[in-house]
């Protein structure tokens, strides 16, 4: 899968994590795209770590969407709590 594909499911994928997430984000569109793409990775790194298995195959493979949503929501809840302890002091 290309740059362009992994973008393109990062951008989807960092969506549906904050539509899982529902509240109050301190980041746009960009934050949401680089969650997303790096939540992607995280978790096809996590599936093949713990699971063994390559959960990165294709842009329309179910494992692929999966790894990436699990992988954002992970992100995205670790970036609210850095982001909200720096902002609370």
């Amino acid at each position: 899968m290309g740059i362009i594909g992994w973008i393109l499911v990062g951008l989807i994928a960092g969506i549906i994590a904050k539509f899982l997430m529902p509240g109050k984000d301190p980041g746009g569109i960009i934050i949401t795209i680089l969650i997303g793409v790096a939540g992607g990775l995280l978790g096809g790194w996590l599936g093949k770590v713990i699971f063994g298995v390559d959960s990165i195959d294709g842009f329309f493979e179910l494992s692929t969407w999966i790894a990436a949503i699990v992988g954002s929501l992970i992100l995205l809840a670790l970036y609210r709590l850095v982001a909200g302890a720096r902002h609370r002091h």
